[in-house]
C-alpha cells in the first residue's frame, strides 16, 4: 500500500542466503518416472522497491541488526550493565544472540460440523480438553505434521490439545464424526528471522497434513464466538556468547534466587509494556484478531506483567500482557511472552516491534544506573507513583488474576482503556507519536512502511466490516424467527420477542424517518468518515450480543 503504486511498481526479490530452504513437496501429484511426490523449492527472500527492503522480513532483519549495535555501544558507554551479570569487559564478547519463537493454536474440525457454542462452552468452563488424550484421525494428522517439521528441520517440541473443543464420535466404520477440537504445536526456538520462516512453515505443513485428511484447520484468531480464540504467543530472548565460549542470558539475573531480572531484562520488559501502545496495531490489525482480545478467554487486555509472588516461584498467571518465562534452575531459559499476538499476526513485524521497544526500556535503565531493587520498584510503582521511565497513571505489574481481581472500570483506571476496533487501535499510532519515534529508530520502521501498513489494515477493517461481518450479521438475524403461537404462547414469550424483533428492525429496517444500522455504517463507510464508523461498529456489537442471548433464551423457554 502506498509504496509499490502502479506507476512505480518495480519490485526484485532477494533470496536469503542465510535462512534454511526447503522443497514443498505435492504428494498429491507423483511423477510417474521416478514415483515420487513432485516438490517446489521454497526460498524466503527480500522485497527489494528503489533500492530498499520494504519486506516483512527487512524490516526485522534491520531491528537484529539495530538491536546488537545499539546494546554493543550501551554496553560500552554503561559496563555496569553487563558487569552485574558477570561479563568485566564489553571486549570479552563475541556476539549478541537474538532468539525468538512462537506458540501456534489452531482448530480443526470435520467438514461442514456446526458449533455447539453450548457444548463448547461447557466443556471449556469445566476444562475438560485440556492436556486430553487426542484420538483417531486427529491424533495421526498430528502425528504427521511432527514428522514432517522435523524432516524440514523445524523441530517441534510439543503439541497437544487445548481448551476449546467437544468431544468427537466414532461411526461404526471407524471414522471420526463431529470431530471439533483445538489443538497447539511449539518448536525450538531459532534466530528472529528464522523464527517467522518457521511459524509460515508450519502453518503450511499442518493444513496440509490435515486437508489431505478430509479435515479442516483454521488460523483465524476467533473462528468461533463465546469460545477460547487462537493464540500465536511470541517469545523473545537475547544472550551473549564470549569468546571463552561460555554463554550469558542477559535478561537473567546473576543470582536467580535474589532477583526476577538483571538491569537489562527490566529495562526490556519495561520498554515492551511502556511502548506497547505504538506496537498494538502492529500485533492486531485485524476484526478477527480483536475479537480474540476479550476477558474470559486467556487472551491479555491490559498492558501488564507479572513476575512471580516471589524469587523462587515462577509466575503462572495468565492473564497478562507480557509473561516472564524463568526457570531458577536455567537461567539460559529466561525470556519474555507477548500473549496478544494471534497466529494471523505479522511475526516478523511484532518480534521487530518486541526489540524496538525493549531497546528503549533497556537504554533509559542504562542512564538511570539504577540497582535491580530500584528497578523492581519502578515496574511494581502503584497508578499515581511518578517514574523515572514509565508513565504516572499507570500500573504496570500485578499478581492478580486481572480479570478476576478487579473491574472493568479498575482495570481501564490501572492499565489504560484498550482499543475496541480496528479505528481505535490504528489511532494509537497518532495519540502516542513519541511511541511510534521508538519503533523508527535506527530507520527499522520508516513513515511509509507504518502509512503503508496503516492504509492496509485500515482498507481491509471497512471492506470485511461490510461485505463480510454485516452479511454475516444479516444472516444471524434472518435465522432469529418467530416459534410461539396462541397454543404455546406466554407472556414472557411476547415479551421476549417483541425486544428481539426491536433489535432486527433496528439493525436492519430502513424506514421514511429513521436509517438501520446497515445502512449508517455503509453511508460512513462511503463518505470516509473512519471514526464514525468505528462507533457504529461497536453499537452493531452490542446489538448482536444482545440479540443472540435474547433468542436463546426465548428458544430454551418455548421448547
Amino acid at each position: 500500500y502506498n509504496i509499490a503504486t502502479l506507476n512505480d511498481a518495480k519490485v526484485d526479490l532477494m533470496p536469503d542466503t542465510t535462512s534454511r530452504w526447503y522443497v514443498d513437496y505435492n504428494v498429491d501429484h507423483i511423477d510417474e518416472e521416478v514415483n515420487l511426490p513432485v516438490g517446489t523449492l521454497k526460498i524466503p527472500a527480500f522485497l527489494i522497491h528503489d533500492n530498499k527492503k520494504v519486506c516483512s522480513r527487512g524490516i526485522l532483519q534491520k531491528a537484529e541488526n539495530n538491536f546488537r549495535n545499539s546494546l554493543m555501544k550501551i554496553f560500552k558507554q554503561y559496563p555496569h550493565m553487563i558487569n552485574n551479570i558477570g561479563i568485566n569487559d564489553v571486549s570479552e564478547i563475541e556476539d549478541i544472540m537474538l532468539t525468538s519463537a512462537t506458540e501456534l493454536e489452531f482448530w480443526v474440525n470435520t467438514p461442514e460440523d456446526k458449533a455447539d457454542l453450548e457444548k463448547l462452552y461447557v466443556s471449556q468452563s469445566l476444562k475438560e480438553q485440556y492436556w486430553k488424550r487426542t484420538h483417531g484421525i486427529i491424533r495421526t494428522c498430528l502425528e504427521k505434521s511432527l514428522i514432517v517439521l522435523q524432516k524440514l528441520g523445524v523441530s517441534p517440541e510439543m503439541a497437544h490439545k487445548e481448551v476449546g473443543g467437544i468431544n468427537s464420535s466414532i461411526s461404526i466404520d471407524g471414522k471420526t464424526n463431529h470431530a471439533m477440537e483445538q489443538l497447539e504445536v511449539s518448536w525450538k526456538f531459532a534466530a528472529p528471522l528464522q523464527a517467522g520462516d518457521n511459524e509460515l512453515l508450519v502453518r503450511e505443513v499442518i493444513e496440509d497434513v490435515f486437508t489431505s485428511n478430509g479435515l479442516e484447520v483454521t488460523f483465524k484468531a476467533k473462528p468461533i464466538e463465546g469460545v477460547a480464540g487462537n493464540g500465536g504467543h511470541t517469545h523473545v530472548g537475547a544472550s551473549v556468547k564470549l569468546k571463552d565460549g561460555s554463554f550469558k542470558n542477559l535478561f537473567a539475573p546473576s543470582d536467580m534466587k535474589s532477583d526476577f531480572l538483571s538491569e537489562i531484562g527490566y529495562g526490556a520488559i519495561m520498554g515492551l509494556l511502556k511502548n506497547y501502545e505504538a506496537l498494538s496495531p502492529i500485533v492486531t490489525p485485524s476484526n478477527d484478531g480483536l475479537n480474540r482480545l476479550v476477558p474470559g478467554f486467556e487472551a491479555p487486555v491490559c498492558i501488564v506483567t507479572s513476575l512471580g509472588h516471589n524469587y523462587e516461584v515462577p509466575s503462572r498467571n495468565r492473564s497478562v500482557l507480557v509473561g516472564l518465562i524463568r526457570d531458577i534452575e536455567n537461567p539460559r531459559s529466561l525470556r519474555f511472552e507477548l500473549r496478544s499476538p494471534n497466529p494471523l499476526s505479522n511475526t516478523y513485524l511484532v518480534i521487530a516491534g518486541c526489540y524496538q521497544s525493549m531497546l528503549d526500556g533497556i537504554e533509559a535503565v542504562a542512564k538511570q544506573k539504577c540497582s535491580t531493587k530500584e528497578l523492581e520498584k519502578e515496574l511494581s510503582k502503584e497508578v499515581e507513583e511518578e517514574g523515572f521511565y514509565l508513565e504516572k497513571g499507570r500500573a504496570y505489574r500485578d499478581e492478580n488474576d486481572v480479570f478476576e481481581h478487579y473491574s472493568l472500570e479498575e482495570r481501564n483506571i490501572r492499565f489504560g482503556t484498550p482499543a475496541a476496533t480496528v479505528y481505535e487501535n490504528m489511532r494509537n499510532l497518532d495519540l502516542y507519536p513519541e511511541k511510534v519515534e521508538v519503533l523508527k529508530r535506527g530507520e527499522v520502521f520508516t513513515d511509509s512502511i507504518i502509512n503503508s501498513f496503516r492504509t492496509g489494515a485500515t482498507d481491509r477493517w471497512k471492506t470485511e466490516l461490510e461485505n463480510r461481518i454485516m452479511e454475516r450479521n444479516m444472516r444471524k438475524i434472518r435465522r432469529c424467527v418467530k416459534l410461539h403461537n396462541k397454543e404455546n404462547m406466554d407472556a414472557l414469550d411476547e415479551v421476549v420477542w417483541n425486544s428481539i424483533s426491536d433489535i432486527k428492525f433496528n439493525v436492519m429496517k430502513d424506514t421514511l424517518t429513521r436509517k438501520s444500522l446497515f445502512t449508517q455504517i455503509r453511508e460512513a463507510i462511503e463518505n470516509n468518515d473512519d471514526e464514525l464508523v468505528s462507533k457504529l461498529q461497536l453499537e452493531l456489537k452490542a446489538n448482536m450480543d444482545e440479540i443472540r442471548k435474547l433468542y436463546v433464551q426465548y428458544k430454551k423457554n418455548i421448547y
